[in-house]
């Protein structure tokens, strides 16, 4: 084959840039997409010199943007149905639990106008920590066994540029503080119980081991199990479009799945910073990382302006401060890290744009209807 027949071949596959990770990673990731029985892979081959001819239909000129197309729905109809499945469980199968539990003797009850969980500390502790691990592991687990993407493909796990896992974090620092300074100076006075007002539980009569185990469990532990969920299977498979667009709608998903107008911009910035770091260190664990210094500077937050004596506001500034030197320190040290070294994201060019991708995914039932829900209840939330 000379080399202008070469040049007349469409291959989306081959024209995606592989070389922005290892080389297994790359070879898996390349593999599952060029499975012919996998309809969730964006695969388009053709020789652009060629038509197809159908009966009744005459010669047909198939398009790339076709192909991409069909990927879109069929992968968007399964992440649409995963986010439904984390609601249901969020909203329905918790209280259902509940209930159960209730007829059965436990300690546990929920006032279902106001849906809070009242009931013994433990038995409470217990089930806020079921739901939220079921919500995220039954998805995970769909999304899982639906794709059959390659563990060593599914999840970035090779740390090719510690510097990144520094300019995440540092940028991660600066982002806490910028989100955190309109409700720090706010006239509401803040208990340390606001920080887990998300779960739902009447938390105001738990005492310190109580808090600590909740503690322990959603600053620690939720963010290793959700990024395994946005970071792995969600997000590897929107790579086939791009970096970029699989970067946005993972942290688009993210953070509509809140259903909280008031931490969603932080949680969607945070999101796109552990996304981009784990891209440009090659490890999942920048992601993570991210995440749980999210939620530790949030819930550190929360403790001092607990703190009611005339000292509050000093040590608040002063904790600020630090984490905000912290963070610009880590951003110079980073710059001078990779002077050097260009860092870049892979890319796919097509017909179809940017926005128009983002649309066409965005359309895609049951996406769709999971994020007009997602913000319904986040402003019915700020409402009452």
């Amino acid at each position: 084959m000379n080399d202008n027949s070469r040049n007349d071949i469409i291959d989306v596959i081959d024209e995606f840039d592989y070389s922005t990770q290892n080389a297994v990673y790359s070879e898996k990731f390349r593999q599952w997409r060029s499975r012919r029985d996998n309809p969730y892979a964006f695969t388009f081959e053709k020789h652009q010199r060629e038509s197809v001819y159908v009966d009744g239909r005459g010669f047909i000129d198939k398009s790339p943007i076709e192909a991409e197309k069909k990927s879109l729905s069929a992968i968007f109809f399964a992440l649409g149905a995963a986010a439904l499945m984390w609601i249901v469980i969020d909203t329905v199968i918790s209280r259902l639990i509940i209930i159960v539990l209730n007829l059965c003797g436990v300690d546990i009850n929920m006032n279902f106008s106001s849906s809070t969980i009242y009931g013994g500390c433990y038995e409470v502790v217990a089930v806020l920590i079921a739901v939220a691990f079921l919500k995220v592991f039954i998805p995970f687990t769909y999304l899982h066994t639906k794709f059959k993407i390659p563990l060593k493909a599914e999840f970035l796990s090779n740390m090719s540029n510690p510097a990144a896992l520094i300019g995440a974090i540092s940028v991660t620092f600066i982002v806490c503080i910028a989100t955190s300074i309109p409700a720090a100076y706010s006239t509401e006075t803040k208990e340390v119980y606001q920080f887990f007002t998300s779960s739902g539980a009447d938390v105001s009569v738990w005492n310190q081991s109580e808090f600590l185990v909740y503690s322990i469990f959603d600053v620690i532990i939720m963010p290793v199990v959700s990024q395994l969920f946005f970071c792995g299977a969600m997000f590897t498979v929107m790579r086939q479009f791009g970096d970029y667009f699989a970067v946005v709608m993972m942290s688009a998903t993210a953070t509509l799945l809140t259903q909280d107008l008031h931490i969603m911009p932080a949680v969607f910035l945070v999101s796109l910073v552990g996304a981009y770091g784990m891209l440009t260190s090659g490890t999942i664990f920048t992601a993570v990382v991210v995440n749980i210094l999210y939620k530790m500077y949030d819930l550190s937050l929360t403790i001092i302006e607990n703190d009611h004596s005339e000292n509050m506001m000093m040590y608040r500034l002063i904790f600020m401060c630090s984490v905000l030197a912290a963070g610009s320190l880590g951003l110079v040290l980073y710059r001078n890290m990779i002077k050097r070294k260009k860092i870049h994201l892979a890319g796919y060019n097509s017909e179809l744009t940017f926005g128009r991708r983002v649309l066409h995914a965005s359309k895609t039932f049951p996406y769709s209807v999971v994020a007009i829900l997602c913000i319904i209840c986040a402003v019915i939330r700020t409402v009452l």
